[in-house]
């Protein structure tokens, strides 16, 4: 296979917006398997565009997830305040390699583990029927409700909370953090204070669960680090406690808005999931990941070695992105009519949790959720109805977040 020079590869800049995420999405196929992408600050990286070649990467050896072994950041090009620097420049298993990872992943597994996922199942339908209980009262002045504030929010925010043992009064400040880091459009003074705050908050949560312990992950975390201080260390439990609320909440938000958004736009496949069974919502939750998956990019892979994909040489050091919402959408994985949302399709395996060692721990709970959640909020508002036009839905600044900054529905149906 001819190897190609670099000069020939097709680049594309990414929009921090994310206005218009799935054409982008688009464009990366099309302009091939290995494309250059350009970020914020004029930081380049890597795209892998289709699903066989991105499932192959992430259990490829000769790579890493350590941020640290990207040769842009050795070189000092990229600085603390980079609008990414929250994504990227975290130490917790997500950006361990090796032994590392399962070190630091194990300690996590042996807490959440799938018998308590499963557990969880009475609480997380408890928290669900008292935020629908309560729903009806955030009508505006025209009577819409914002399900993504009054719905996908709170749900996964008290499931994530209570997991961790995080108290009531700081949840408002970390939602306000986990928006600002998923964000691509802050400023250097905006990433600054919120990486300040994050672990100001995280301490904070970490001295109470030391001094009043419970049946909760951040209390287990405390309590394999007090008996071995050689498995975790203080920047670590912290590192973990802030990738379990992030991506625990955030995952599973836009997860519910996206669901909701995409049956609420095909008629035919909300009939078919409202006269289904909890299989049917099963399938409506992985068509939403597939098809308009939560995370629509996530940096990668760091190379430790010259490798080739799809006959491209990326450099040793260089970043790559996965790009979810593009490979979400691969015909050579989904079939020709993978850009449709279908709950009908045979559902081949889709990336929107990562893949290889670095799977996402909390997949099972995100996918638990919103089985949950979805059938009860359209048995108790079967005639749920976007309160706008579609269009009008504005995305959320991002490109990792694939959501929208709001989801005006009408309980009732239109008025």
């Amino acid at each position: 296979m001819t190897i190609r020079e670099t000069s020939s590869i097709p680049v594309l800049t990414l929009d921090p917006t994310g206005s218009d995420h799935h054409g982008e999405a688009a464009r990366l196929r099309e302009l091939g398997p290995v494309v250059r992408v350009v970020l914020p600050g004029d930081v380049h990286a890597w795209a892998v565009t289709g699903h066989a070649l991105l499932a192959d990467l992430v259990t490829d050896p000769r790579v890493s997830k350590d941020w640290h072994n990207w040769t842009a950041i050795q070189r000092g090009e990229i600085a603390d305040d980079w609008p990414l620097t929250g994504m990227v420049k975290v130490t917790n298993m997500v950006t361990a390699d090796g032994r590392e990872h399962h070190r630091l992943r194990r300690i996590v597994t042996q807490t959440l583990t799938p018998r308590r996922v499963q557990d969880m199942r009475p609480r997380i339908t408890e928290i669900v029927g008292a935020i629908l209980d309560a729903l009806p009262s955030h009508a505006g002045p025209d009577g819409s409700v914002d399900l993504r504030r009054h719905f996908a929010y709170p749900v996964p925010m008290q499931v994530i909370c209570e997991l961790t043992g995080v108290p009531d009064h700081e949840r408002p400040e970390l939602r306000a953090l986990v928006d600002s880091i998923f964000r691509s459009t802050t400023t250097p003074q905006e990433v600054v204070d919120t990486q300040r705050d994050i672990y100001l908050l995280l301490n904070r949560v970490v001295a109470l669960r030391r001094a009043d312990p419970g049946d909760d992950l951040t209390s287990a975390l405390i309590t394999a680090r007090d008996q071995d201080p050689g498995a975790l260390s203080e920047e670590e439990l912290v590192g973990t406690l802030w990738l379990m609320l992030s991506a625990g909440h955030e995952t599973t938000l836009s997860l519910i808005v996206n669901a909701v958004r995409a049956l609420l736009t095909h008629p035919d496949q909300r009939a078919l999931a409202l006269a289904g069974d909890d299989t049917t919502w099963a399938a409506v939750v992985e068509e939403t990941l597939r098809w308009d998956a939560p995370i629509g990019n996530f940096l990668a892979r760091y190379p430790l070695e010259d490798i080739e994909i799809a006959g491209v040489t990326i450099p040793a050091g260089e970043a790559i992105l996965a790009p979810y919402s593009a490979v979400g959408r691969d015909d050579t994985q989904h079939g020709p009519h993978a850009d449709r949302f279908d709950i009908t399709r045979k559902q081949n395996r889709n990336l929107a949790f990562g893949g290889g060692p670095h799977l996402c721990l909390g997949a099972p709970l995100a996918r638990l959720e919103a089985a949950v959640a979805l059938p009860a909020l359209f048995a108790r508002h079967p005639d749920l109805a976007l309160a706008v036009d579609p269009a009008a839905l504005t995305p959320v600044p991002s490109l990792f977040s694939n959501s929208v900054q709001s989801l005006p529905v009408h309980l009732n149906g239109a008025p």
